[in-house]
């Protein structure tokens, strides 16, 4: 019932936010109320606690406050924040995209898994699976506008994670309101994309509504979003040669140079999604609250295709190949999310937090044709038949339980020890139905199903011990059960069930902390980390379009032993980090894609341990304030990578020769990566942004034979700039108008990706 109220009073909202936002806009002039100043913040500040101070962990490396955040470019959603956070890339491919995934400066796309999101210390990462699908985090759980900070920390340095946080942690801490307030923004994008013979414009609009109050000890926030996109092309159907008798497409090689010519779009997605939110606290005493949130999401979607093929009459023509049947697909999705929380401050001699959450895919189901016309191309140009691929069912639970204890009652004690248990479960059902009727009709039978189920319980302890007044030792220990059980694979008639894997590990942990002098300071931190593979990676079978995926049900976890050097140099007005990181991995999880057959345009992905891999670089942070000018600011980064394959009993793939991976760049990191982001303010109204990020090309395979990285399907070097200019009309009205891609620039990333974009938003807050 949400969902349907909600949209019957879109149009309404729209009006409304526009023409007030327009009203109070033109009456700025006759309006003399001052609005107040709110002085930029360096990004890390102590606005609210941080990550450190809440959980007592032994490094945060970067830092984001509410304050700067509304500052970061064009932000339309959660995830946007970090856009330009040092080393991290966020895979949002389009608005509207449901699966944005973040890499780390050490792990990139492809690696969900090894990066961890929190918000509230409950859990958003989908560790369902490790890859750019269903593994992205559950970014819709938390309203940009809640935000209070978020806290970035590299590696696996922290006893109270599991091991998939050896790429990073992300800490997300909301905020509860301490009066009435909302607020209303609507967000539009526009986006001019030309490729091949795809020339279009696609449209974004978001309505995003919040209120929250507070009533003595109880608190709450209810918040809605609704979105309608519609997206690029996200993938390209290729054929190793143009179908007899058509003409039309490009002539073009896939990534590993076999002839891939392009023959069609797929992936033009129109989504309709919601997100609805409702968190409640109470405070049974100053220092101890009780929280519980519901969150509700529901996607409804539908992909297009577009052939550029014609046949000889000159007409538009599918030329019945399987690509087009596999772009052409309707979406369903209805997912459910609870946590609760208990949770004491009182900074004396024991503090404690209870947390559980639950994750469901109540309803997943993604239903396509198996074939396509040999002679026609519209929307009736489908076989009856298809599939229905099904992942209701599917979900997770988690229980962490967590102590603090100060020996000398205060937070300024010599020993704070930290401690707790951990219990996940996760639980992978993916089978893909063959029906009678695509769109609507019965299951008839199982074409393939992956599923599984695995269970993490682990237990660990943390102490951090002021051995001088400049000088913080912490160390810590992790102990883990993992199991993967249940595991069953159906291909046709073949049916699997797959053993029973079990590992324990305990992963210590060591960080020494020296503040050299008030300017200067020094951190050494060294760690070992035990990340297991995912249901997903040991269970699920999955074809994307012309790409098939292999699990493996052997799979043994990722080995890592990670070291950090951080050294940071206080500036008047800003600060300079240099960190140089080294990650060493054994029995390395990675997924390769190769020819089912050689020279086919078909690839086959699989999965294996990899035995030996080393990644080793240097990360450089500057950011000033009122540099050269008064109120201009400025933040650049700079990372360099060196990532290698050192040993690997296997092969490559299957034509590379032995040993031919041995000295290798690792597929899916790049090796050069930078971003500038330069604010400037007039008065307390305008705010005006410009940004830039690169990177460098990558390898998506072991043995680096890619030979053509800007190509569907490859990853080429790009450097993508971005501008914004935000207003505050009022009090109580702001407006932004910014453009994602000023330049233009046409890259490809697997896919491709947004081209030029216009951005505007008008946000009322009361």
């Amino acid at each position: 019932m949400i969902f349907s109220l909600f949209r019957s009073h879109l149009r309404f909202i729209r009006r409304g936010v526009f023409a007030a936002g327009f009203a109070a806009t033109t009456a700025f002039a006759a309006d003399p109320t001052p609005v107040p100043i709110e002085k930029l913040a360096p990004l890390i500040v102590n606005e609210a606690p941080s990550a450190a101070d809440k959980y007592l962990l032994p490094q945060v490396t970067e830092s984001i406050t509410a304050a700067r955040a509304v500052e970061v470019v064009n932000v339309v959603d959660t995830e946007d924040v970090l856009k330009y956070m040092p080393s991290i890339f966020l895979r949002k491919r389009n608005y509207g995209d449901t699966q944005a995934v973040m890499a780390s400066r050490v792990w990139g796309v492809s690696s969900s898994a090894r990066t961890l999101v929190y918000g509230d210390g409950v859990i958003l990462t989908a560790l369902i699976a490790n890859n750019n699908n269903i593994g992205a985090p559950r970014w819709g759980l938390i309203a940009p506008v809640e935000i209070e900070r978020m806290d970035m920390m590299y590696g696996p340095f922290a006893a109270q994670y599991p091991g998939n946080s050896m790429g990073a942690v992300l800490e997300i801490t909301t905020r509860m309101p301490e009066r009435l307030e909302g607020s209303v923004t609507q967000t539009t994008a526009w986006q001019d994309f030309s490729l091949y013979s795809t020339h279009q414009h696609y449209l974004m609009s978001q309505t995003a509504a919040t209120i929250g109050d507070r009533a003595g000890k109880f608190s709450y926030w209810v918040n809605v979003n609704y979105q309608d996109s519609h997206s690029q092309p996200l993938t390209y159907v290729t054929n190793a040669t143009f179908p007899t008798g058509t003409t039309g497409g490009y002539a073009a090689n896939n990534k590993l140079g076999a002839a891939a010519d392009v023959v069609g779009a797929s992936g033009l997605l129109h989504t309709q999604m919601t997100n609805s939110k409702v968190k409640l606290a109470y405070d049974f005493t100053p220092t101890l609250r009780a929280s519980y949130t519901f969150g509700a999401w529901r996607n409804e979607a539908h992909s297009d295709v577009q052939s550029y093929l014609t046949n000889a009459a000159g007409a538009p023509t599918f030329a019945g190949l399987a690509g087009f049947a596999s772009g052409y697909y309707n979406l369903i999705q209805d997912h459910s999310a609870h946590s609760a929380t208990l949770r004491s401050d009182t900074r004396g001699a024991f503090d404690f937090e209870a947390s559980a959450s639950l994750y469901r895919f109540d309803r997943d189901e993604q239903r396509s044709p198996n074939t396509a016309s040999t002679t026609a191309a519209a929307s009736t140009s489908f076989g009856a038949a298809g599939k229905a691929a099904v992942l209701g069912g599917t979900g997770w639970s988690t229980l962490d339980l967590k102590g603090t204890w100060r020996p000398d009652g205060t937070k300024n004690s010599p020993h704070l020890l930290t401690f707790g248990a951990h219990d996940d479960r996760y639980k992978l059902y993916n089978p893909t139905f063959n029906t009678a009727e695509w769109t609507g009709g019965d299951y008839t039978s199982i074409a393939s199903e992956g599923d599984g189920k695995t269970l993490t319980q682990a237990l660990w302890v943390q102490d951090a011990w002021t051995l001088m007044p400049d000088v913080k030792l912490t160390l810590g220990a992790r102990y883990e059960d993992w199991r993967a059980y249940d595991g069953l694979n159906i291909n046709g008639a073949t049916t699997v069930r797959q053993p029973t894997l079990s590992r324990t590990n305990t992963s210590p942990k060591t960080t020494l902390a020296w503040t050299i002098t008030p300017q200067w300071s020094a951190t050494l931190s060294v760690g070992k980390a035990y990340r297991y593979a995912t249901a997903a990676e040991l269970y699920q079978l999955v074809t994307t379009g012309a790409t098939f995926t292999s699990p493996n049900p052997d799979l043994k976890p990722d080995n890592v032993t990670s070291t950090e050097l951080k050294i940071e140099r206080k500036l008047d007005a800003g600060r300079i980090r240099l960190s140089l990181f080294q990650d060493d991995i054994h029995d390395a999880i990675i997924s390769q894609f190769n020819p089912l057959v050689p020279g086919s345009a078909t690839l086959f992905s699989f999965l294996s341990n990899v035995d030996h891999v080393r990644a080793r670089g240097a990360e450089l942070v500057f950011e000033a304030n009122n540099v050269f000018i008064r109120d201009l600011s400025l933040t650049s980064t700079l990372t360099w990578l060196d990532a290698k394959t050192l040993a690997l009993s296997g092969r490559a793939s299957a034509t590379a020769a032995p040993g031919a991976a041995v000295g290798k760049k690792l597929p899916n990191i790049p090796d050069w990566r930078a971003s500038l982001i330069a604010t400037y303010r007039i008065g307390n109204r305008w705010t005006f942004t410009a940004a830039g990020r690169y990177s460098d090309k990558l390898w998506t395979t072991l043995d680096n034979t890619d030979v053509n990285p800007n190509i569907y399907q490859g990853f080429a070097a790009w450097f993508v700039a971005d501008v914004r200019a935000h207003f505050r009309a009022t009090n109580h009205w702001t407006a932004s108008l910014g453009v994602d891609n000023i330049l233009d620039r046409k890259y490809f990333l697997f896919h491709p990706f947004l081209q030029r974009t216009l951005v505007v938003d008008v946000k009322f807050n009361f």
